[in-house]
């Protein structure tokens, strides 16, 4: 295997070579595919992705059965597939399992069945140990291994023939996210009758970033088969564009190129629409009295500090949870926080502990907190409560009405939609309290501009924003979060897919 962050021993890639086509781009094929007929019986609105949006659940007497999964993405396109006759494409998290399409909860299901190597190749390989950390502007050395490309695009060939197979004639498939770059190509060359959208919903890197990829060319082929290509931020597309000249040779202007293939001209536009969640059963949890008295136990539980502050993220070494900790520390360290007045709770949810950054990342975590605990707990208060499960949505919310401060200090998001939460729960009542310190790393911080935001990387700095958030005037924490919670009302989950969604039908704004 190569050394992490160098390439292969490629003996010849067609992704190192200059790009040549013409301007407006002529698509080449991923791969010797034919067209298929559309189904008998297919469906108006086809959703691919690398999860279905069921998960399985065991009950106690050894059954088993299927539940929506609790995502936001799941929660704001299940009304539209209701109404449009939708279909969802994706593997159902078992490797090794043939399962049939299946009917659940108003959705048509087509499993997407999955090898343990391939898991091991395609998904923690390629997606997360080559995709994941070149995304995210190379935090962590990307791995370029060509069996894990093998595996990719095998996968991804898969996905687009079970995507080919549900779409009606004239369908519209909407791929989501970095797992399944080919498949719009791949989709394109099988069934060239359908409208295909692509959301890429973590952040897409500068072209002097995404140049290490050894199949770079091959991953801008796959993504110019959609004729719409959303992304987080403005500077994500912008990215794009300039990626998309690099090696294809295509020249977007206005956030639009003209595409030419099998002799005829579409359209593919790349432009930003920032994800949001839906706050209506945030906000209604919120006004539960119990999980108002959830949050007030809590706060009890950690010794009624003055200011609690907390930090919600999967364990991943892209969410600054160490430079969040490092920066709490030295405040203890200085005398500028004490234990009695302020707590940190850091809700850790496990993720990928199969791969060695992550268990080297947990173990790091684990040593920084138990080290500043040793330090500065008295029997009556903790520094920091560290978390590393996941809890219900139920808890979720009682913690942010339990937390004075929210510390989203991430080195490099999509989104963050943590921090939208937290704005959604705390602008629920009249008293429209809380402060948010974000990360101007995290695309949240693009609509959440009444924010402390901050440079996490900066350590004083952030220092003197955690101050800043502790010691803020009520007042001006009121103002601030009102004109967040606004903003969230009004551009919540719905409106993203709604606005996507249109703008791919229609082709206008």
């Amino acid at each position: 295997m190569n050394t992490p962050g160098h390439e292969s021993d490629q003996t010849h890639q067609t992704a190192q070579t200059s790009p040549s086509a013409p301007a407006t781009g002529t698509l080449p094929r991923l791969g010797r595919l034919h067209r298929q007929d559309p189904p008998d019986q297919g469906y108006d609105l086809v959703v691919v992705a690398n999860r279905l949006a069921v998960d399985r659940v065991t009950h106690d007497d050894g059954t088993a059965s299927w539940r929506r999964s609790p995502g936001g993405l799941v929660t704001a396109l299940a009304p539209i597939m209701a109404r449009m006759d939708g279909a969802w494409v994706g593997w159902n998290g078992a490797p090794d399992e043939e399962l049939e399409p299946f009917d659940h909860d108003q959705m048509h299901l087509v499993p997407v069945a999955l090898s343990a190597d391939e898991v091991q190749d395609y998904y923690e390989g390629f997606s997360n140990a080559t995709l994941w950390p070149l995304y995210h502007d190379v935090i962590a050395p990307p791995e370029f291994h060509r069996q894990w490309w093998d595996a990719y695009r095998r996968v991804n060939v898969r996905f687009a023939e079970a995507a080919a197979a549900t779409a009606a004639e004239g369908a519209t498939v909407w791929v989501q996210d970095y797992q399944l770059q080919l498949v719009p190509a791949l989709l394109r060359t099988l069934r060239p009758d359908l409208r295909i959208g692509f959301f890429n919903h973590i952040p897409f890197p500068p072209l002097e970033i995404f140049a290490q990829l050894p199949w770079r060319r091959e991953v801008v082929e796959g993504l110019m088969g959609a004729d719409l290509l959303g992304f987080q931020r403005t500077s994500d597309a912008a990215n794009f564009h300039r990626v998309a000249k690099r090696y294809g040779g295509y020249a977007f202007r206005s956030g639009q190129v003209e595409v030419e293939q099998d002799q005829t001209s579409r359209t593919v536009r790349a432009e930003a629409f920032p994800i949001s969640i839906d706050t209506t059963p945030l906000r209604q949890l919120a006004a539960d009295p119990q999980v108002q008295e959830r949050a007030r136990q809590i706060r009890q539980d950690l010794g009624n500090p003055q200011t609690i502050l907390l930090g919600v993220d999967r364990l991943d070494y892209t969410k600054g949870i160490r430079h969040r900790i490092k920066a709490f520390g030295e405040l203890l360290d200085d005398g500028r926080l004490t234990v009695d007045r302020a707590c940190l709770v850091q809700v850790a949810s496990p993720s990928r502990e199969r791969v060695d950054s992550y268990r080297q990342l947990r173990e790091d975590i684990e040593l920084a907190v138990g080290r500043l605990n040793g330090t500065y707990d008295t029997m009556g208060h903790t520094a920091i409560r560290y978390l590393h499960h996941a809890y219900p949505i139920e808890e979720m919310v009682a913690l942010y009405l339990a937390a004075d401060v929210m510390l989203v200090t991430a080195l490099r998001d999509g989104m963050n939609l943590v921090a939208k939460e937290y704005v959604a729960v705390r602008g629920a009542g009249a008293a429209h309290s809380g402060v948010l310190v974000l990360s101007e790393f995290a695309g949240a911080a693009d609509q959440l501009k009444q924010a402390l935001l901050v440079n996490p990387h900066d350590i004083d700095g952030l220092k003197d924003t955690i101050m800043q958030a502790v010691e803020m005037d009520t007042k001006e924490a009121t103002r601030r979060m009102r004109t967040m919670s606004r903003q969230i009302a009004t551009h919540d989950v719905n409106r993203w897919s709604k606005e996507f969604l249109e703008r791919l039908g229609t082709g206008t704004a």
